[in-house]
């Protein structure tokens, strides 16, 4: 059966969380075993299968909302009447009982958010143009609870010895908050020679679990857990497009009972 990450944080009793593995599934390489996305190319029957057994080990209330996700900022506002079809945006809220959020990942930053009253869920995937685009700020945006009375888990994602960006992406950040410098370090493996004179870094290893927590407590978020995996580095456990290329999809659920 699927073997499932249950975060560590103080959810109140009427929330439920969990973040799926790789294990457990039918699927077979390069999408063993465990894999949740229907658009990836593997047998949509293992697909199906693959869904039905996560449903079933993580107790899940009715099928979840799974996501079109496009690297933008959208938020899909679900409630009980909401269609199961395919909705295109890249974060799910929800205030009703019932009602699976999820969000889909392979090196992306999956981010559970709820509030301390146990009464509103949602999940939001952060690549990191739709983080710097600001799908964090508009997730956070669709609580009626005031941002420190929210808390955010961070789910299983590129960790920062893995993630190499350029120069651009830095500056990409930068542009909008300055302090985005400190999850920047010099990549001094990916050099260029500037003359023949001087070593220069074009590259940067980036910490997308800083930059996600910079952006969110510019925003008020005070109560932050999580962001201790990688799924570059930890191939057993985890789907990583940057490492493998083809590859499965994780999925980090929460929702309200």
């Amino acid at each position: 059966m699927p073997a499932l990450i249950l975060p560590q944080w103080p959810q109140p009793e009427t929330v439920r969380s969990c973040s799926s593995t790789r294990q457990g599934g039918v699927s077979l390489p390069p999408y063993a075993s465990l894999n949740l996305g229907s658009h990836v190319s593997d047998l949509p029957e293992h697909v199906a299968s693959n869904r039905q057994r996560l449903q079933q080990i993580a107790s899940l209330p009715a099928a979840p909302h799974w996501l079109d996700q496009v690297h933008g900022t959208d938020v899909a506002r679900l409630t009980q009447k909401t269609p199961h079809q395919t909705i295109r945006a890249d974060a799910a809220y929800t205030d009703e009982p019932g009602v699976v959020c999820a969000a889909m990942s392979a090196d992306c930053l999956p981010v559970l958010f709820c509030s301390r009253a146990g009464d509103e869920v949602a999940a939001a995937h952060a690549g990191w143009r739709g983080l710097n685009a600001g799908i964090l700020e508009n997730t956070l945006s669709a609580f009626r609870a005031d941002p420190q009375d929210v808390m955010v888990w961070f789910g299983p994602a590129i960790g920062p010895q893995q993630f190499e960006v350029g120069a651009e992406v830095r500056e990409a950040f930068m542009d909008n908050d300055a302090q985005a410098a400190t999850a920047f370090t010099p990549f001094i493996n990916s050099p260029s020679f500037d003359n023949n004179t001087s070593l220069v870094s074009n590259k940067y290893l980036a910490d997308i679990y800083q930059l996600a927590r910079l952006r969110l407590q510019a925003a008020g978020v005070r109560h932050f857990y999580g962001g201790d995996r990688c799924t570059v580095s930890e191939p057993a456990s985890f789907f990583s497009y940057r490492r493998d290329g083809i590859t499965g999809r994780l999925a980090s659920l929460i929702w309200l009972i």
